[in-house]
């Protein structure tokens, strides 16, 4: 079960708590900038995990002396190095790198954590989180609400109620492992809690202070740009087997973030240029079905005036 450290002590220092049933795992490529912060937040939880592997995913910058850094002062944070690419892979390649996190995991566990390295969070993020899973066992999946800081004002990045934030979400192992694991595709952070859904299973993005989710640079900019991120989004939407007027409904709805009217645009037209070239499709159909009637039953209760949470 591990040593005394394993279960709650940290080096150089009385742990505050015992470490939760938990393991985290971040993929990073080239993440100097952000890493530090990211660290500093997840060492401050009031409920730590019991392991997180930062897997460093062929970075050329700092990113692997920063951890390193980190895993001398915490017995409990080690570094996975992988070999570079020699290119950033979106999506797959960030599923690629967590999946060998996960396995290099060496103590048993009952949820695992993806986080990205390019976020900040309150203290209490972890242990509020984990009261939700205690108090509903079909609890599958489960996040915050994620925010961006514009001209000094925090901005929500809207998601639906259901839908469960890619960027810092925790999984009980038994839900995790019967939707197979995250998909290595664009939209992985998509089919999983579809899959877990359809399978019985609830997944929630928590509206909470304790559980707000800061992101330090725009969703989808890692990738050159945001506007490359939008287009991006909106291919992975025609990946994933989304219904078209469902993409559209959406595309127009994201006009109001920024960029604003360009990025919704470019949503619809990533997704109808995928369309058009006949790009490949998620290859389970009863999936993309079942996908496509849970948007048709969305955009209804939007239309009818219920609201889009």
């Amino acid at each position: 079960m591990g040593s005394e450290q394993e279960r709650g002590g940290e080096r150089g220092g009385t742990d505050r708590s015992r470490p939760l049933p938990l393991v985290a795992i971040s993929p990073a490529r080239d993440e100097e900038r952000t890493l530090p912060r990211t660290i500093a937040a997840m060492v401050a939880q009031t409920r730590r995990p019991l392991r997180w592997v930062i897997v460093d995913d062929g970075s050329s910058d700092r990113t692997a002396e920063i951890v390193e850094a980190a895993c001398k002062e915490h017995d409990w944070i080690r570094l996975l190095r992988r070999p570079d690419r020699g290119h950033r892979r979106l999506g797959g390649g960030v599923i690629q790198a967590f999946d060998a996190g996960l396995e290099s995991v060496d103590v048993p566990y009952e949820y695992v954590a993806k986080v990205d390295v390019d976020l900040e969070f309150s203290p209490r993020y972890l242990e509020e989180l984990m009261g939700h899973f205690e108090a509903d066992p079909r609890l599958a999946a489960a996040s915050g609400k994620v925010f961006l800081a514009i001209d000094g004002q925090l901005v929500e990045n809207f998601m639906i109620d259901e839908m469960v934030a890619g960027q810092f979400k925790v999984y009980r192992r038994q839900a995790f492992e019967e939707i197979g694991g995250f998909v290595q595709e664009v939209m992985w952070d998509g089919i999983d809690f579809h899959r877990a859904r359809s399978l019985g299973w609830r997944t929630q993005s928590i509206a909470s202070p304790e559980l707000r989710i800061t992101e330090l640079r725009p969703m989808g900019a890692s990738d050159r740009s945001i506007y490359r991120g939008r287009l991006r989004w909106g291919r992975g939407q025609w990946f994933m087997g989304s219904w078209w007027p469902y993409v559209v409904a959406s595309g127009f709805f994201r006009m109001r973030e920024r960029p604003r009217v360009l990025g919704g645009l470019l949503i619809i037209a990533g997704y109808f240029a995928a369309a058009l070239r006949g790009d490949r499709r998620y290859g389970d159909a009863g999936f993309r079905r079942e996908l496509q009637a849970w948007q048709r039953a969305r955009l209804g209760r939007l239309l009818r005036g219920r609201g889009v949470r």
